[in-house]
C-alpha cells in the first residue's frame, strides 16, 4: 500500500500501445485496457479472483470490482459476504472517482476524460444498483450509456464495437431499474432480452432470473385452471402454473430468435423447464395414487392431475419435434451448399434420417398419452403428422442411396415419398388447420419430382460415363452401351481375331450293351457225345492211355 500512497495523484507510465501522447495531450485507452485485461487474466472463465492485481489507479478500481464479483459468487452460499461485497464495490467507485479527477488534468485529452467519466458512472451505478437505489442507479447508467454512444459515433469501427458492447451490457440494468421504479413495459423488454439474448451477465443475470420468477409467481396466484382438448383442468401446483404462464413468452422468443444457435439454446431452456415441471407433477401423482389405494377408490376415469401430466408431456414431446425439425432445416440447407473443405466432414443425409427418427418416436409417444385414447380427432392429427415426417424421412433415405449411386432403390423410395405426401393431402381435407404447423408437403412433392427426373437422367448417363476396363469386343456387348473412343480409331475392337477354338462334336462310339441281356437257345443236342466206354474208358482217361 506504500506504493499506492506514493503513486497517488500521479499519472504513471503505461504500456506504449495503450498510452499515447499527442499535441492535444496524454491519452489513455481506458475501456480497451479493461476488456483486454479481463480477457487475459481470468474473466473469460469467470475467475474473478485471478483478476485482482495492481496495475494503475484504473486497475485498483478493477481490482476492487473483480473482488466484489468474486464475493457475489460466494454470497450465493454465504450470505454474510454480501456486506463485504458492498464494501468492495464502494471502494471500486472511489477509485473510479479518483481516476476521473486525475484525468481532469489539462495534459489528458478529451476522449480519455469522457471514458473516465463513463467508467466512474458505471461503477457508481453498480453500487446504487446493489443498494437497490433504482433512481440513482438509472441516472448513473444512463450517463454511462450516453457517453459511450457518443464515443462510438465519433471513432473508428473497431472502437465503436467495444463501446456498443458496453452499452449492451448495461441496458438490462437500466431496464431492471425502470421496472422497479414502476415501468411495466420494462418487464416485457427484460423477459425478451433474457430469452433471446441471455440477458446481462454476472449478478444482473441472477437478478433478472429472480425477477422473472417472482413476477410469474405473482401472476400464477391468479391462475387456477387450464383448458386443453376440450377439458378444463385445475392447476394447483405452483411450478406448473409458473411454467404454463411463461410458455407463451418462451414460444414467442423462439419464433423471434435472431439465429439458429439462439433458437437451439431457447429450445433447451424450454425443455429443461418442462422436464422439471413434469417431475413435480409426477411426484404429486404418486401421492394421489397412494391416497386412492387407502380409500379403495376405483381408477376408471383419468384424473385431472393425470390429464395435466398428459398435457405437459404433450408440450415436451411437441417441443422435441419442433426442435429437431429446426435442426433438420439447418442441416438441409448445409447439405445443399458446396463442400469447400474436403478434410472437414460435412452433413450427410444419415444425420437428417436420425433427426426424423427422433421426431417419429416422439409422435408415437403422443398417441399413447393417457386420457386421449378416445380422442379420435387427436389420434388422426398425430397419424397425419407421422405421415408427413415419414415422407421427409423416406426422402432423405432416398438421397442416401443416390450418394452411393443405387438408382433403382432411390427411385422406389421417391415413389414412396410421393405416396405418403398424396395420402397426407387427401387426409388433411377432413382435418381443419392440421397442416399449419407442419412442413409443406407440396414443396416436397415438387422437389421429389425434380429429383426423379435428375435421377433418371443420371441412371442413363452413368453407364456411358464409365470407361471400358476390359478388352471385350463390340460384338459381345451389343446390349450395353459404352462410350468407347477406340471404335472410331485405326484399330477398333469389333471382333476377336483370331477367334478362340470352339469345341465341335466328334464321331460317336457305339457299344453293344444288349448282349448281356440276350438268352441264347440250347445247343446240347448238336454237340458230339464222348466218353461212352464205361469203366475201362474212364480209367484210361485218368491215366492218359486214350490220348
Amino acid at each position: 500500500m506504500a506504493s499506492d500512497k506514493q503513486n497517488e495523484g500521479k499519472i504513471l507510465p503505461m504500456d506504449e500501445n495503450k498510452e499515447n501522447t499527442t499535441e492535444d495531450g496524454i491519452g489513455l485507452e481506458i475501456l480497451q485496457i479493461i476488456k483486454d485485461s479481463q480477457q487475459q487474466h481470468g474473466l473469460r472463465h469467470g475467475d474473478y479472483q485471478r483478476y485482482r492485481y495492481l496495475l494503475l489507479v484504473l486497475m485498483e478500481a478493477e481490482r476492487a470490482w473483480s473482488y466484489a464479483m468474486q464475493l457475489k459468487q460466494e454470497a450465493n452460499t454465504e450470505p454474510r459476504k454480501r456486506f463485504h461485497l458492498l464494501s468492495r464495490l464502494r471502494k471500486a467507485a472511489k477509485h473510479g472517482e479518483r481516476l476521473e479527477k486525475l484525468c481532469e488534468s489539462p495534459r489528458v485529452d478529451a476522449k480519455t476524460k469522457l471514458e473516465a467519466q463513463a467508467y466512474t458512472s458505471y461503477l457508481s451505478g453498480m453500487v446504487r444498483f446493489e443498494l437497490q437505489e433504482w433512481k440513482a442507479a438509472t441516472e448513473a447508467f444512463n450517463k454511462c450509456k450516453t457517453i459511450y454512444e457518443k464515443l462510438a459515433s465519433a471513432f473508428t469501427e473497431e472502437l465503436a464495437v467495444l463501446y456498443h458492447q458496453r452499452v449492451e451490457e448495461i441496458s438490462p440494468n437500466i431496464r431492471y431499474c425502470a421496472y422497479n421504479i414502476g415501468d411495466q413495459n420494462a418487464m416485457n423488454e427484460l423477459m425478451q432480452m433474457r430469452l433471446s439474448a441471455g440477458g446481462g451477465g454476472g449478478m444482473m443475470a441472477e437478478k433478472l432470473e429472480a425477477l422473472i420468477t417472482q413476477t410469474r409467481a405473482k401472476q400464477a396466484a391468479t391462475m387456477s385452471e387450464v383448458e386443453w382438448r376440450g377439458r378444463t383442468v385445475p392447476v394447483k401446483i405452483d411450478k406448473a402454473r409458473i411454467f404454463l404462464l411463461g410458455l407463451g413468452d418462451n414460444e414467442a422468443a423462439i419464433a423471434q430468435a435472431a439465429n439458429e444457435e439462439t433458437k437451439e439454446r431457447l429450445y433447451e431452456t424450454l425443455l429443461a423447464e418442462c422436464r422439471d415441471t413434469i417431475h413435480a407433477v409426477r411426484e404429486e401423482l404418486k401421492t394421489e395414487a397412494k391416497q386412492r389405494e387407502r380409500s379403495d377408490e376405483a381408477s376408471g376415469k383419468v384424473s385431472n392431475l393425470q390429464f395435466l401430466h398428459s398435457y405437459l408431456t404433450y408440450i415436451k414431446l411437441w417441443t422435441v419435434v419442433k426442435r429437431n425439425e429446426s435442426m433438420a432445416h439447418v442441416l438441409q440447407a448445409k447439405l445443399k451448399e458446396p463442400q469447400t473443405d474436403e478434410n472437414k466432414r460435412g452433413p450427410r443425409p444419415q444425420d437428417l434420417i436420425r433427426l426424423y427418427d427422433i421426431i417419429l418416436q416422439s409422435l408415437a409417444e403422443l398417441s399413447t398419452l393417457q386420457g386421449l385414447e378416445e380422442d379420435h380427432t387427436f389420434q388422426k392429427e398425430v397419424a397425419l403428422k407421422m405421415l408427413v415426417y415419414k415422407a421427409y424421412r423416406c426422402f432423405f433415405i432416398a438421397q442416401s442411396y443416390v450418394l452411393v449411386k443405387k438408382w433403382s432403390e432411390a427411385l422406389v423410395l421417391y415413389e414412396r415419398v410421393l405416396k405418403y405426401a398424396k395420402e397426407v393431402q387427401s387426409k388433411a381435407k377432413s382435418l381443419n388447420n392440421s397442416l399449419k404447423d407442419l412442413p409443406d408437403v407440396q414443396e416436397l412433392i415438387t422437389e421429389v419430382n425434380a429429383e426423379k427426373y435428375s435421377l433418371q437422367a443420371a441412371a442413363i448417363l452413368a453407364p456411358s460415363q464409365q470407361k471400358v476396363k476390359d478388352n471385350t469386343p463390340l460384338c459381345e456387348r451389343l446390349e450395353t452401351f459404352h462410350l468407347d473412343p477406340t471404335l472410331v480409331g485405326k484399330q477398333p475392337n469389333l471382333v476377336q481375331f483370331p477367334p478362340d477354338f470352339q469345341p465341335i462334336p466328334c464321331k460317336p462310339l457305339f457299344f453293344d450293351l444288349a448282349l448281356n441281356h440276350v438268352a441264347f437257345p440250347s445247343l446240347d443236342d448238336k454237340v458230339e457225345q464222348k466218353g461212352k466206354g464205361g469203366l475201362t474208358g474212364y480209367i484210361k482217361g485218368i491215366f492218359g492211355f486214350g490220348s
